[in-house]
């Protein structure tokens, strides 16, 4: 899942008691430190078996149809930042569930920089769960494979959710879990915030925040729209980058 490069360049449903009192005694600690305290107390959600999975992804905050372009434009350490995600119609079978193929690609200052195969599939409660991704950094002219590539249920991976089918405020979830390479958590914030991007004005957006342990002090909160999707990603804390959603074509 591709995320916002730091300076250092870097289930259903998640609302375990144990990871609310740990985020709760969190409270007024240093942003690292909290975030790595949150961590030990949030286990990675249990993947539901091949069954329990449908071939759609209409979850109404993260809706993936195939064929559709999400088009989005911000900065990056100063530079323009150009980022496309185009739900393909393809489709990739892991751990025997059908996942539906995302291409998401990054341009800043005009040039490629990543370019990463994300694989999504939903539940039958709405849940949109992250199987993993073949991320690739542009390095003097060629890809090369970033070592956050990973694929649940190989070398210990394990599947986390990136969105919750009825996300509560204050919930604490994995979006994804392969040990010092991928890490990526999310707490909901709020289901109420106001937010304005190129591509319109929206009340009752979700806010969430999100991290990696593997990455202290860098924090981004993000916002999505019922039946549109994630409009907006700042960096609130570790860097300046933003972007916004620009255009939707299907």
């Amino acid at each position: 899942m591709r995320e916002m490069k730091s300076s250092s360049n870097h289930l259903i449903f998640v609302g375990a008691i144990v990871a609310v009192l740990v985020l709760a005694g969190s409270i007024g600690a240093p942003a690292s430190r909290s975030a790595a305290k949150t961590a030990q107390g949030t286990p990675v959600p249990v993947l539901p078996p091949p069954g329990d999975f449908v071939t759609r992804i209409d979850n109404k905050y993260l809706p993936l149809r195939p064929g559709t372009t999400f088009l989005y434009r911000g900065t990056e350490q100063g530079k323009a930042r150009r980022v496309s995600v185009f739900v393909t119609h393809k489709t990739k079978m892991i751990l025997g569930i059908r996942a539906t193929v995302v291409l998401d690609q990054v341009l800043a200052g005009g040039k490629r920089e990543e370019k990463t195969f994300d694989w999504y599939a939903q539940d039958k409660r709405g849940n949109v769960w992250y199987l993993g991704e073949n991320s690739s950094d542009f390095v003097n002219g060629k890809w090369v494979r970033s070592d956050g590539s990973w694929e649940a249920g190989v070398n210990g991976a394990k599947a986390g959710i990136v969105m919750q089918a009825n996300p509560s405020v204050a919930d604490v979830y994995r979006q994804e879990y392969y040990a010092g390479h991928a890490e990526d958590m999310a707490k909901v914030l709020s289901r109420n915030k106001s937010v304005s991007v190129s591509y319109g004005s929206f009340e009752h957006a979700l806010e969430t925040s999100e991290w990696t342990p593997l990455e202290r002090g860098v924090l981004e909160h993000k916002y999505y729209v019922k039946d549109v999707g994630n409009v907006r990603t700042i960096m609130v804390k570790g860097g300046s980058e933003e972007e916004h959603l620009v255009s939707i074509t299907k």
